[in-house]
């Protein structure tokens, strides 16, 4: 062979390699710890991952969220131990739509972001890269919170036995900078069916044992230390609610009070007086009280 002709055989199996090289999976990187206070975990079509900063977290505080104050003292109350390097439990939030859950977490993030308190949300299909995630923050000062939204699985995905994992206790979760915080509107996270209550057996006694298909099902909240539940509000609440909202968006007391009638037929229109509809009543109401 010429001189040439090897030159130009090592040419392209330089090039083979590289299309190679870019095709495997690739060590996750650690982006600007220092550019962000919140980064989505977000897995690329050549199944490499990223942490991508959030520019822009939502302005809510804590003062914002109103009627959920025990459900807010329990979260506030676990995130600044959390903060604080004393002992904390990973956390699920369950319940009723639109009551606060995200906004919570959120809420908590701008709380108490100069004390080291990071965001990294992750979606339920790639809590399988939990532990690389994990591997990433592991040495940093800051203290992270991995949240998952709306979580809740089918029989068989794989990001479940991961999570499962992952609050097990894990080696690769043991990292005392790295807490769970996920919010969910089944609170056993998984399907639950009719025919499963048959598993259900009964003793001597009276009592009643669950089969070891709705075991497996409670399996994975029960792992979670901390459970807060989320109820839909009454009347009176969402009309404070609503009230609220209307207040930060400059509204006047007079006009707040005679929006109450159209408050009530925006949420029965929706079918929900939950928080975030009365939101975004206070949106729909300001703006065209200012149009």
């Amino acid at each position: 062979m010429s001189e040439k002709n090897f030159d130009a055989l090592i040419a392209r199996a330089l090039q083979l390699v590289a299309r190679i090289e870019a095709i495997l999976p690739q060590p996750l990187g650690a982006p600007d710890w220092n550019g962000a206070i919140a980064w989505r975990y977000r897995k690329r079509s050549s199944g490499h991952g990223a942490l991508e900063p959030v520019k822009h977290v939502g302005a809510i505080t804590l003062d914002d969220l109103k009627e959920i104050d025990p459900q807010k003292e329990k979260i506030q109350r676990n995130t600044l131990q959390f903060v604080q390097g004393h002992p904390a439990n990973n956390v699920l939030l369950t319940g009723a739509r639109g009551t606060g859950k995200s906004s919570l977490i959120k809420a908590c993030l701008n709380a108490y972001a100069k004390d080291g308190l990071r965001l990294i949300e992750v979606d339920k299909a790639d809590l399988v890269d939990l532990p690389d995630i994990i591997d990433v923050v592991a040495n940093r000062p800051e203290k992270f919170m991995v949240f998952c939204d709306d979580l809740s699985f089918e029989e068989g995905e794989p990001g479940y036995k991961a999570l499962k994992s992952i609050l097990d206790g894990s080696v690769a979760a043991s990292t005392p900078n790295v807490l769970i915080y996920a919010t969910s509107n089944r609170r056993h996270l998984l399907p639950e069916y009719m025919k499963e209550n048959l598993t259900y057996t009964h003793t001597e006694d009276g009592e009643v044992h669950p089969g070891e298909v709705v075991e497996e099902k409670i399996s994975l909240s029960e792992r979670f230390g901390l459970w807060v539940s989320f109820y839909p509000f009454s009347q009176d609440e969402y009309l404070h609610i609503c009230a609220t909202w209307l207040a930060h968006f400059g509204v006047a007391p007079a006009a707040i009070e005679a929006a109450r009638p159209e408050a009530l037929v925006w949420a029965l229109e929706r079918g929900s007086r939950s928080g975030r509809v009365a939101y975004q009543f206070a949106r729909d109401h300001a703006g065209r009280q200012r149009g």
